[in-house]
């Protein structure tokens, strides 16, 4: 009896999943389906975005064009004023001082009346007091107050962080090339699957990591209005966190790696440099939390210690030697992958993002509550979604369905965090045209609804079926560590360190930094979409897989082209940071000088 029940079970289980997954998928209308048609409106919510961002700044342009304007006209008053007699003077002041004695009765607009404004005084009118339309926030000028030895510890933080960035991009610079000109080398350790971990390792555990230790080392102190608990043990683990990702650059140059694990090519030595720099950081935040001196704990916290916690278990379970063998691997290594870019960098990154953004816009966040939602709906929902990458995959069809759910199960933090972020910009929008701080939290925002949400369509089966393993799926990844880690880890750099250094980069210079970057993005997800979704069907319809690569050609080159664009921005980031950290006691607030002669302060949120 129990023999034909384990038979049953065997059956239920195994040969029904095998079956299923023989199954032929209908490509006919592959346009209309729901995960296709949802990345369409998801593409165009972008276009939206930047069209948006660009009119704000040409209507900031014309304005300037016209107070240009009323400066030539007042001089020309002033010159008109020099050939009149004393007499006509007299007149013209006299009527000047009346007008300017002149007061509103109050009634203009609040009497039975209709609105009389003869002197055209009332530019504005709103009926939403808790939304003032002019409530604009200007750049301030003092910096905050910030010990020393935090400030060097966040600076030395963010200094190597950016060095990791430069040096992973230049790496994948040279990749992108190499898909254009495959000869360009004939050297081992120069070879696409060695520099490609390099530059992936590089980003996730040098660039991105760093950034956030170093911008997290501020929230933490600020948000619980105390000292770091040992400076000396952010060094320690400053120290540990850059050695890991230099030996294992070296070790993958040389090729001793981790086998085909994605995300964590790095040996187990060198990723237990990486584990004991984290788990040191993780102590240092925990007794800066625990000695807190106030009696409330704010969400970011929640989020950074969240993201430390969740990403000591992931590391441990990621390279034990258990379950690691077969399918085993398998299963382990989506769990290792999705959690990476979600347990670590994402929920840390938006615990960043809880404390710079309404700090910024100087005002609260918009709802604790939406907070919270987010939180435990992401502890939730992301643990049990790495197995969507491998749909149709020899594992279990239950556990394909369960990622399948759980990727669904993602729209309620997404929707929760997005809603609660851009409720909390409303009313500063009209800091677009003024700030460029503001523009690398609204892309970043953006990209966390649109990425996030089209990973969710993805992990459908029919997109999964089309999409995955195809350059889709880098374009996928870079919509996600790019669009939104990256843009926001940026507009929290630019909104933390002149506040605490008293120095500023040129806005011209932020300015060509954030267009690089988002138009080479979007130039880089965009060919890679396209070209990817042709090599998907043309799978499917048995293209032979060489015509494929063929086919990809045009893609890679506009991927190139993003590509070096991006890269170029990194460069004016490296140059914009060293003139925000530079040891020069000139001060850096000063105006800034336009092509007529005018003077402006820069303004930054």
């Amino acid at each position: 009896m129990i023999l034909k029940r384990l038979i049953l079970l065997l059956f239920l289980v195994t040969p029904v999943s095998l079956a299923a997954q023989a199954r032929v998928v209908d490509t006919e209308d592959w346009w209309l389906s729901p995960g296709v048609l949802g990345t369409l409106v998801l593409v165009v919510l972008v276009l939206a975005i930047a069209v948006l961002i660009i009119i704000s700044r040409l209507n900031n342009y014309i304005n300037q064009l016209n107070h240009k304007k009323q400066l030539r006209q007042k001089l020309a008053f002033s010159q008109y004023l020099v050939n009149l007699d004393q007499g006509e003077i007299d007149l013209i002041l006299e009527e000047r001082k009346r007008a300017l004695k002149y007061k509103l009765s109050g009634t203009e607009l609040g009497a039975d009346g209709g609105a009389v404004d003869e002197r055209g005084l009332i530019q504005n009118v709103t009926d939403e007091p808790d939304n003032p339309i002019v409530d604009e926030k200007k750049r301030v000028a003092e910096s905050l107050e910030t010990p020393p030895a935090l400030k060097k510890l966040i600076i030395f933080y963010l200094g190597a962080a950016v060095f990791w960035l430069i040096f992973g991009t230049t790496v994948g610079q040279y990749l992108g090339m190499k898909f254009i000109w495959p000869e360009l080398d004939s050297i081992s350790w120069l070879s696409f699957g060695r520099l490609r971990p390099v530059h992936t390792n590089a980003v996730f555990w040098g660039w991105a990591s760093l950034a956030m230790f170093g911008l997290g080392y501020f929230v933490i102190t600020r948000t619980n209005n105390t000292n770091i608990y040992n400076p000396k043990l952010g060094w320690y683990a400053l120290v540990l966190i850059n050695l890991a990702v230099l030996t294992g650059t070296l070790c993958l140059m040389g090729g001793i790696n981790n086998g085909g694990a994605e995300y964590r090519e790095y040996t187990w030595p060198v990723m237990g440099l990486f584990a004991m720099g984290l788990i040191t950081n993780f102590w240092n935040f925990y007794k800066t939390i625990a000695n807190r001196r106030i009696s409330e704990i704010y969400i970011s916290n929640w989020y950074i210690l969240g993201a430390l916690l969740w990403t000591m278990v992931l590391v441990i379970i990621g390279y034990l030697p258990f379950y690691q063998n077969g399918l085993g691997e398998t299963v382990i290594q989506g769990y290792y992958m999705h959690q990476g870019v979600g347990m670590w960098f994402m929920t840390f990154t938006l615990g960043l993002i809880y404390y710079y953004l309404p700090s910024s816009l100087n005002k609260p966040i918009y709802s604790y509550s939406l907070g919270v939602l987010a939180f435990w709906t992401q502890m939730l929902f992301y643990t049990m979604i790495g197995t969507h990458h491998f749909v149709f995959s020899p594992l279990p069809w239950w556990l394909q369905t369960v990622a399948i759910v759980f990727s669904a199960g993602m729209f309620i933090p997404v929707v929760a965090g997005t809603t609660n972020f851009l409720l909390t910009m409303k009313g500063s929008f009209h800091q677009i045209s003024k700030s460029y701080v503001l523009p690398f939290f609204l892309v970043g925002v953006v990209f966390y609804f649109v990425g996030s949400t089209q990973g969710s369509f993805q992990a459908f089966r029919f997109t999964n079926y089309i999409w995955h393993f195809t350059d889709f799926n880098v374009a996928h990844s870079h919509m996600t560590m790019y669009g939104i880690i990256t843009f926001m880890l940026w507009a929290c750099i630019y909104a933390l360190l002149p506040r605490i250094t008293g120095k500023e980069p040129h806005q011209l210079l932020v300015g060509a930094h954030f267009w690089l970057a988002f138009i080479g993005l979007f130039a880089y997800m965009i060919s890679l979409m396209a070209g990817g979704t042709l090599k998907g069907l043309g799978w499917v319809e048995g293209l032979p897989f060489i015509e494929s690569v063929v086919m990809m050609k045009q893609y890679w080159v506009s991927r190139a082209i993003g590509g070096s664009l991006m890269f170029l921005s990194h460069l004016l980031f490296a140059y914009n940071f060293y003139l925000m950290v530079r040891p020069k006691t000139t001060d850096l607030n000063t105006e800034v000088k336009y092509g007529s002669g005018l003077k402006e302060t820069p303004a930054y949120a």
